[in-house]
């Protein structure tokens, strides 16, 4: 397989997503799901993910749709299209599956994954977290990860446009 197929083949519906769930699951390999706009990836990005993929066995990455980018962060917002951004993340060696959503939170579709581990960064209390009510009926754990100071894709596009 010629590595931009590998790629591709990373990014998949929802549909998709849940006969590879079955088959992860079959196999007892321990799911991670964390999810976001990844709008300009930089070294806080990676660092946080690869900090996440370490938590298990598979790493899925749930990416806001640009509609849903436009919802949070507003009209001028995404910088990269959803395609551009989906390439970007799974052409990480360390992301096993990425999907899309259209809402602003993925609940719906952390409902559908049960991952095993649901990660967000730290400043979000695990209560706060979208689908901590869902991971926790099933004895999932929720685990934040620190951020890497200094890194925002908002602070980022803030000192583009001032040079």
């Amino acid at each position: 397989m010629e590595k931009i197929e590998l790629i591709k083949s990373k990014i998949v519906s929802v549909d998709k997503l849940r006969s590879v769930l079955n088959m992860w699951r079959f196999k007892e390999y321990k799911i991670v799901f964390t999810n976001g706009c990844f709008d300009i990836l930089h070294y806080g990005h990676v660092d946080y993910l690869t900090k996440a993929a370490d938590l298990g066995h598979k790493l899925v990455i749930g990416l806001n749709s640009d509609e849903s980018v436009r919802k949070i962060k507003g009209a001028s917002r995404p910088v990269q299209d959803e395609k551009t951004r989906a390439y970007c993340l799974a052409a990480f060696h360390f992301v096993d599956k990425v999907v899309l959503f259209d809402e602003e939170i993925p609940y719906t579709l952390i409902g559908i994954i049960k991952p095993d581990i649901l990660v967000k960064g730290s400043d979000y209390q695990p209560e706060e977290i979208a689908g901590f009510d869902i991971v926790t009926s099933y004895n999932g754990k929720i685990i934040t990860i620190d951020l890497s100071p200094g890194y925002s894709t908002s602070e980022i596009i803030k000192k583009i446009k001032l040079t």
